[in-house]
């Protein structure tokens, strides 16, 4: 039955509802609701009557709905109250439906108002009247219309689903037009104010319908006929306008509503248009491999190589060595001397980048890109140069790149000490660290510096010239005051760093090994209040080499059977579990990037189902008995505090799995008088002592959701405060516990400045929480390296004039362009930050952001600029995303039967999807398909895998595929080396690059042999629809039952 008809029969075919004359049983309809407005008719009696009126003067549910929420002359201002109730036991009686509901509450909302402002309102000219404020009843109904689909009564079978994914897709394009009204009506919100905060509250209420409709297994059922296609297009293209409006504020419902865009809607397509899969693939692969196009000059642009670096350190440093070499190689195609000077130029504009965007406040981004251009670029350079040969050589490349690099935004010593230069200390001195990290790994003589920095030079080389990665382990384990030196030196700009950090993650694998929990301690704390030195650490070092032996240790980690004291013992443990604590929550690390199971691991549950407080029902009988011991210890005066039988009794990982719980029930107890404040006092500052204070990680997270919840709970957040006053406000007992908070509010700070300024909103008059935000302002500085974007500049992306931020990507492709066609005029670096490109992906979704760039690139080739065009959209696509990387490979080492995580839809694979589909694109676009062919085959030979290393031995990078075949690379390279000149018979070179190992460190400062060495908005609006311990139900207090 065709389904048009089908929705015809059940009165779903709005128009010929409409069409019938039903004028006397509107009418009475009409007076039936007005007489139970007038006298308040409760739900009982308009239960009894409205049976009977439906049997006597029956009506299509298109038009009761109507009838209930449409405006009148006389009342157009607000919906009543009862309003809602009543389409609510319409529904029980089945009377309307969701299709019938959404219908007529568009069809009157208020939104059209505001979108009638930027030109976009309905066009529907018989309608003439609209609600003054439906905001309001919009709220109610459409939470109550989530839980009825949620439930399976909201939406019925196929034709029902069509017509709300219709409808939704509607309410979706009328709220995006009515956000930009607002925005443009500034005037309007200044007499109503509140308005504005009403429609958000109304589309927050309608986001929850449209997951529940994008969830519902009925409507994906439907979705996926072919009779959908039509309801399918009007949600791809709902979503792809609406989901901008509220990454905002809502960035993990935008990134599902993305995810069901991108892969379940596509995926329908897909289906529909593959009749028979295996001679489609097979046609379609050869249709692109036959596709002939016009080749265009290859340009390695200035811009490419920018790019590509900006996304390796835009979040966490993801430098794979091996990965890095090999695309240069695919690149370059092995011409030696432009990667090395582009590799030079890249990092330099990468630094001086910073400068030009204002970025040199923000302390963290500064540190990591100057240390990688000191201390990890020579290291880089270093092995390029092992494939050097006379007359070319490392010092010709270093003398060609400085002599371009721009002296204004990297001065010379004498230029530092104008009174007219403004100082900046990011990039001051950075050529002279430079050169001399050059000279320390035997890339130039000292004697060249003067004439490459064009002046005298009073610095040196490092005293104890070139660390050695083996020898540095060795005094290390001998010396572990050794050890805290060496974490002192990770800020140094020598060169040395790389050593450093390689040695100091090697000897937290040997403690690891070795059980010596003592000396782990003080490495792990040390580390763990330096946020800035675990960026460092990373240039050189995997998360999961250093994560993986402390994950293992927490999780095995038992009490001795002569075991005397166990306050030592949680502090141990607490030193160690809190520097797992500062990469995880730093760099947003999976279980999957730290290399342990997600289920059998302590440390992964605690990282995900720990960080929940449980219900007293939910507690075990040894949970229950820690509980009020734990609970006893820290407020009862009178018990003489902690003792042994309790920490004996409940080992360190059953009291961090219980931290939340005790903390929720702390709160309660305080806000309903149970605990006194002196009680209170007392058992925070017991928390707060060095060997349970990083336990306050999962409490302050804890307190953050309670902080969350709705308002009716005002005595347990100024609970919350409470506490939050007596851990931020009040100083430590002692200087290591001081010290060891701080490292915690590293770690919490952005998540709590969100709570609290959440909490904020809601109670403007609250004098508690300014005090808490200025308390930890610091540290929310250095709180967060995830590539996401603070909320202002994603305000001013999507804010771009003449298309949002598409337009700003526009921008951005066009300065990357326009600044590599004239790299001499244009000195300065475009302005980007990577950033840009990872959050237009969570916005825009992968096809959508690569037609953005298509269609540049189509502009500029017109234009005359279509190779440079191609290298820049080829860097873009090929550009890693740290926010959607794939396993690591030593996963498998560690964890049996791997599940891969769910990855997003990458640009390449975007791209690829639509090369295979050229010919089609062809009929309609042949431009189009000859830029997406061309791309596309440029794209591919850039991520191309190595070679196998005999291979690569003949190719200008020789020494780049360093797999299996390490040992005889090695030869080669010194073989290599010897024909250069460069001391290849020098004992300590090892060429062992796995991953980011650069462990040949070898050699001595006078030896010339060259020796080389893994971004919010966290704010979610919608959060606090789940309460505080992720137990909350939104729907409880509705009454909807």
């Amino acid at each position: 039955m065709d389904v048009d008809m089908m929705m015809a029969a059940q009165g779903l075919d709005l128009q010929d509802a409409s069409a019938l004359d039903h004028s006397e049983s509107r009418e009475q309809w009409t007076k039936f609701l007005d007489r139970c407005i007038a006298y308040r008719l409760d739900m009982d009696k308009f239960d009894s009557y409205v049976d009977e009126l439906f049997s006597e003067y029956p009506l299509p549910p298109v038009i009761i709905t109507d009838i209930f929420l449409k405006p009148r002359p006389s009342n157009h201002d607000i919906l009543d109250p009862r309003i809602p109730l009543y389409i609510q036991h319409l529904m029980h009686h089945k009377l309307v439906n969701t299709a019938c509901i959404l219908k007529s509450l568009y069809d009157y909302s208020t939104s059209h108002v505001q979108a009638q402002r930027v030109g976009s309102g309905a066009s529907d000219g018989t309608i003439q009247l609209r609600w003054g404020s439906s905001y309001s009843a919009e709220e109610v109904i459409f939470y109550r219309l989530t839980k009825a689909i949620a439930s399976g009564t909201g939406i019925v079978g196929a034709p029902d689903a069509m017509e709300v994914c219709k409808l939704v897709a509607k309410w979706m394009m009328l709220y995006t037009s009515a956000s930009l009204g607002f925005a443009q009506d500034v005037m309007g919100q200044l007499h109503n104010p509140h308005i504005k905060d009403e429609m958000e509250a109304a589309r927050a209420a309608f986001v929850m319908v449209l997951l529940g409709v994008c969830e519902n297994q009925v409507v994906l059922a439907a979705l996926s006929r072919p009779f959908a296609k039509e309801a399918r297009k009007a949600l791809s293209e709902g979503l792809a306008n609406f989901v901008p409006s509220i990454i905002h504020s809502g960035s993990q419902i935008a990134s599902r509503l993305e995810l069901f865009r991108n892969e379940t809607l596509a995926s329908f397509e897909q289906k529909q248009d593959m009749a028979n899969p295996m001679i489609d693939d097979i046609e379609s692969s050869m249709a692109l491999d036959n596709f002939i196009i016009s080749e265009l000059p290859n340009v390695n642009s200035r811009a490419g190589l920018y790019i590509h670096l900006n996304a390796l350190l835009v979040g966490r440093p993801i430098i794979d060595d091996t990965a890095l070499f090999n695309y240069l190689h695919n690149r370059y195609q092995g011409d030696i001397q432009s990667t090395t000077i582009d590799l030079i130029l890249a990092s330099f504009d990468m630094l001086a980048n910073i400068v030009f965007r204002n970025e040199s406040q923000h302390q963290q981004v500064g540190h990591v890109l100057r240390s990688y251009l000191i201390n990890k670029l020579p290291l880089l350079l270093a092995t390029l140069a092992t494939s050097m040969f006379p007359p070319l050589s490392a010092q010709f490349c270093i003398t060609e790149a400085l002599t371009q690099v721009d002296t204004n935004a990297f001065p010379t010593l004498s230029a530092m000490f104008d009174e007219t230069h403004s100082n900046n200390t990011v990039t001051d001195s950075v050529r002279q660290d430079f050169c001399f990290a050059c000279c320390l790994h035997g890339l130039i003589p000292e004697s060249s510096i003067e004439g490459l920095l064009g002046e005298i030079t009073y610095q040196t080389l490092p005293q104890a010239g070139r660390y050695v990665k083996e020898q540095l382990v060795e005094e290390c384990m001998g010396d572990p005051e050794r050890t805290q030196r060496l974490i002192g030196e990770l800020d140094n700009m020598d060169g040395n760093v790389g050593a450093v950090c390689q040695a100091l993650a090697e000897v937290i694998v040997r403690l690891c090994r070795n059980k010596e929990t003592m000396t782990l301690k003080q490495i792990c704390s040390q580390l763990a209040k330096r946020p800035l030195s675990l960026d460092v650490m990373l240039l050189f070092n995997k998360p999961i080499t250093m994560l993986h032996p402390l994950c293992e240790l927490l999780d095995n980690w038992r009490y001795e059977e002569d075991q005397g004291e166990y306050q030592p013992v949680y502090e141990e443990f607490g030193s160690v579990l809190l520097l797992v604590f500062a990469f995880v929550y730093r760099y947003d690390l999976s279980p999957t990037d730290i290399g342990i199971h997600p289920i059998d691991s302590f440390v992964a549950k605690l990282l995900t189902i720990g960080q929940n407080s449980k219900s007293l029902d939910e507690l075990t009988e040894q949970e229950h008995n820690h509980l009020g011991g734990w609970i006893q210890g820290l407020f009862d005066t009178e018990s003489g505090g902690l003792g042994d039988e309790l920490l004996s009794s409940c080992p360190p990982q059953d009291f961090y799995f219980l931290v939340p719980t005790l903390l929720h029930n702390t709160i309660l107890a305080f806000a309903v008088n149970q605990i006194d404040e002196e009680s209170l006092k007392s058992g925070i500052e017991y928390l707060a002592n060095t060997f349970l204070v990083p336990s306050l990680v999962p409490g302050i997270i804890q307190m953050s959701n309670e902080l969350w919840a709705e308002a009716n709970n005002a005595p347990q957040q100024r609970a919350v405060l409470k506490i939050l006053s007596l851990i931020l406000l009040t100083k430590q007992s002692s200087s290591d516990a001081q010290s060891m908070l701080s490292s915690v509010l590293n770690i919490v700070a952005r998540q709590l400045e969100y709570a609290l300024r959440s909490y904020q909103r809601c109670d403007p008059k609250s004098q508690a929480v300014e005090p808490l935000l200025k308390a930890i302002r610091d540290n929310i500085r250095l709180s967060r390296r995830n590539a996401s974007a603070a909320n202002n500049e994603l305000e001013t992306w999507t804010s771009t004039a003449n298309g949002g931020f598409s337009a700003n990507i526009r921008h951005a492709f066009q300065g990357f362009v326009s600044w590599s066609a004239h790299p001499g005029l244009n000195v300065t670096p475009t302005s980007y930050t990577h950033q840009q490109i990872l959050s237009a992906l969570r916005m825009m979704g992968a096809r959508r952001l690569l037609y953005v760039i298509l269609e540049e690139v189509r502009q500029q080739t017109e234009a005359g600029s279509g190779s440079i065009a191609h290298d820049v959209a080829t860097a873009i696509i090929c550009a890693p995303d740290v926010t959607n990387m794939p396993a690591p490979p030593e996963l498998a080492l560690y964890v049996d039967n791997v599940i891969p995580p769910q990855r997003r839809l990458s640009l390449s694979e975007a791209l690829k999807d639509e090369a295979e589909d050229c010919k089609i694109i062809e009929k309609k676009d042949p431009a189009m398909a000859e830029i997406i062919v061309r791309l596309h085959r440029k794209v591919e030979a850039q991520l191309l895998m190595p070679a196998p290393a005999e291979t690569m031995l003949h190719s200008g990078l020789a020494a780049i595929d360093l797999g299996e075949n390490a040992a005889a690379l090695g030869d080669a390279l010194a073989a290599a080396a010897q024909n250069d000149r460069l001391g290849g018979d020098d004992g300590n070179m090892n060429l062992d690059l796995g991953g980011n190992d650069m462990s040949h460190l070898g050699g001595s400062p006078g030896d010339s042999a060259h020796h080389g060495l893994d971004f919010g908005a966290d704010g979610d609006m919608f959060s606090n629809l789940g309460g505080g311990g992720g137990s909350g139900d939104p729907f409880s207090s509705w009454g909807l039952t």
